[in-house]
């Protein structure tokens, strides 16, 4: 071999060496290869854990990441996340909170992705409360029952157990953002005191709550979001409020606002939330994130069966990713994607 060729072989090599390198850094996540674990949210709600799991699944199987999951309520989350003392939020329901939007505007959070898209929220009654149901020989109870204006006149109907004179309206758990909405939303309408602001324990606690009076036919007034288990097994109305406006909406998300006004929800925008040092340290997770999102009618199939099967949100998004690779290779490349695989056989 001539020293030309040798030269030549060598550059080849090199280059070779450094291409290799290349496509091994596009994979490479430096927060995880330097050691850091990435801390998730510990979301108490079906889709936020099933959510969560998906993306830790991915992390762990795909990037060579070690995860954890910290318990919390959502806003105690939104601040540890402002902190980076977790890192990842799986289920943000962007402008709904406070503690979000103040992160957000002091520049200490970040939106990823597009998680979920055709989501809805509100305040909702069982269909036979105004429609009867005559397969279950159920009467119409409040024919005319439309919107959250007519409520006043049906706290009897609504009657809460422990305070007979009033009526009860089930809201979301202490510590959820939507706790907070909802209860400005009953000094706006007027009727903070003629309904008792009931909030469950827990998520499970307010699905077992609606699903057990839904099954005896009994009037249930109550907040409920989708996608989610219940949206699908039952038939439910959602009651008319007042065209979303945003001035008034911010008069919702401060709970220390004295005279807030009705709106309705504005358009769910769900994204990742991600705290600052991790999204801007992070642009390999940081790519993955921004393209995660789960179609709305596969994942309501997913927590239909995670309900009526009794799974834990991580055996059920083992599943989600061993039954629809196809969804997964649209998150990740193809390499990552084979290793999400393998670990999942």
């Amino acid at each position: 071999m001539t020293i030309r060729q040798a030269l030549r072989a060598a550059i080849l090599g090199i280059g070779i060496l450094l291409a290799a390198q290349s496509a091994c850094a596009a994979v490479t996540s430096p927060w995880c290869a330097a050691g850091k674990p990435v801390k998730f949210a510990g979301l108490n709600w079906e889709s936020g854990s099933l959510l969560t799991e998906l993306i830790r699944i991915v992390m762990e199987q795909g990037y060579g990441c070690k995860t954890d999951s910290i318990p919390g309520n959502t806003v105690a989350m939104e601040a540890a996340l402002a902190n980076n003392d977790i890192q990842v939020l799986a289920e943000e329901w962007i402008g709904r909170s406070q503690a979000w939007n103040d992160a957000y505007k002091a520049g200490k959070v970040l939106p990823l992705g597009k998680v979920i898209v055709g989501a809805s929220e509100g305040w909702y009654v069982p269909e036979y409360v105004i429609k009867g149901d005559a397969a279950r020989n159920i009467k119409p109870m409040a024919p005319d029952l439309k919107s959250v204006t007519d409520l006043a006149r049906y706290k009897a109907l609504f009657k809460d157990p422990e305070e007979p004179s009033k009526g009860r309206f089930l809201n979301c758990p202490i510590g959820w953002s939507c706790e907070g909405v909802n209860s400005q939303k009953l000094k706006a309408y007027q009727l903070s005191d003629s309904y008792v602001n009931f909030r469950p324990g827990t998520g499970p606690a307010l699905d077992a709550a609606i699903t057990s009076e839904y099954r005896r036919g009994k009037p249930l007034l109550f907040y409920y979001w989708g996608p989610t288990p219940l949206m699908g097994k039952f038939k439910l109305v959602k009651l008319v409020e007042p065209a979303y406006n945003e001035a008034c909406f911010k008069t919702l998300t401060d709970k220390d606002q004295p005279k807030p006004c009705g709106s309705a929800a504005p358009e769910a925008i769900i994204r990742v939330g991600v705290s600052r040092a991790f999204g801007d340290g992070e642009p390999v997770l940081r790519g993955f994130l921004d393209k995660f999102n789960v179609p709305l009618d596969l994942l309501n199939k997913t927590l239909a069966d995670m309900s009526d099967n009794k799974l834990e949100a991580r055996q059920a998004a083992q599943d989600f990713l061993k039954r629809h690779p196809e969804v997964l290779k649209k998150w990740v490349d193809a390499d990552v994607a084979a290793k999400v695989s393998a670990g999942l056989r």
